[in-house]
């Protein structure tokens, strides 16, 4: 298309043009109406959590923007004396964080190697460990649990953190692999010259270089380790069970027990929602990473 000043303009298509007039104030107020549609759940369940028994069964959660007198902290008060679901929010932790750990330093040293150290058989027993990652984790529960029962792993928290690592570290190793093998090949042999081994440069160079890509795994690792139930319904100690598994256990036995279950169901959420946004650059980062060079 040519002007009038005879400068070509490329002709646009119906939603270019769309996009380009609607692309300012109009947009962003969509996208805050998204949020805010897909915080509501969230919204929701911590203002039931603040609302007595009695209000939750006879009026919505919404009642409360124009009754504020029915919010209270009765409920948290009574979890706080919930021994058995504190004891199960420690126990959430001591699963997560070592299952974060020992996926994201083993994930990284397995990740360098396969990256840009040579030894035999290396392209073989990666694809090894590309094809587990479509191994589902309901095959393995009744092989893993005769082993575990074998050597006395049954129902601990050790056997839970063994499954868990087990199962994140082959998408941990091709996350990784693929970031590393990224890195400039120059800047490695740059620090070879300069007499680095091959730990200190996994430590002085990849490490940092790696860190967006490392913090994206310890979230998705973080979460879905946190947020488990069935690996913790089956392999975690049914006396100190994990806080899935004991508000699991809460609507079993008291069905109407809403006082303890949505202070404890929103306590249980909001942990990986502050993960979450406490590296949430790291994470957009890591994301965006290999998108352009």
């Amino acid at each position: 298309m040519t002007t009038a000043n005879g400068v070509v303009r490329a002709k646009q298509s119906l939603p270019t043009r769309i996009a380009a007039r609607t692309g300012g104030g109009v947009l962003r107020v969509f996208l805050v109406l998204v949020g805010l549609f897909w915080l509501m759940p969230t919204v929701g369940l911590l203002v039931s959590s603040l609302r007595k028994p009695e209000d939750i069964a006879e009026t919505g959660w919404w009642t409360v923007f124009t009754k504020p007198a029915q919010l209270t902290w009765a409920s948290y008060d009574q979890l706080l004396g919930n021994e058995k679901v504190m004891d199960s929010l420690l126990t959430t932790a001591l699963i997560t964080v070592p299952a974060t750990l020992l996926v994201v330093v083993i994930g990284a040293m397995a990740g360098y190697a396969f990256a840009w150290m040579e030894f035999r058989g290396r392209d073989w027993w990666f694809m090894v460990v590309v094809g587990l990652l479509v191994v589902p984790v309901q095959v393995a529960l009744i092989p893993v649990a005769e082993l575990f029962g074998a050597i006395g792993l049954f129902e601990t928290t050790f056997g839970v953190i063994l499954f868990h690592t087990g199962f994140g570290l082959p998408f941990a190793i091709f996350l990784l692999r693929n970031f590393f093998a990224e890195i400039p090949r120059e800047l490695l042999e740059a620090a070879r010259l300069d007499g680095a081994n091959e730990v200190r440069l996994f430590t002085r160079v990849v490490m940092p270089l790696g860190g967006p890509a490392i913090a994206s795994l310890g979230i998705f690792q973080f979460l879905w380790v946190w947020n488990d139930l069935l690996i913790a319904l089956i392999f975690a100690d049914s006396g100190k069970p994990p806080i899935t598994v004991a508000l699991q256990q809460e609507v079993r036995q008291f069905g109407n027990n809403i006082d303890v279950l949505a202070p404890g169901a929103f306590l249980s959420m909001v942990i990986p929602l502050v993960v979450f946004f406490a590296f949430q650059r790291q994470f957009v980062s890591g994301v965006m990473a290999g998108a352009v060079k």
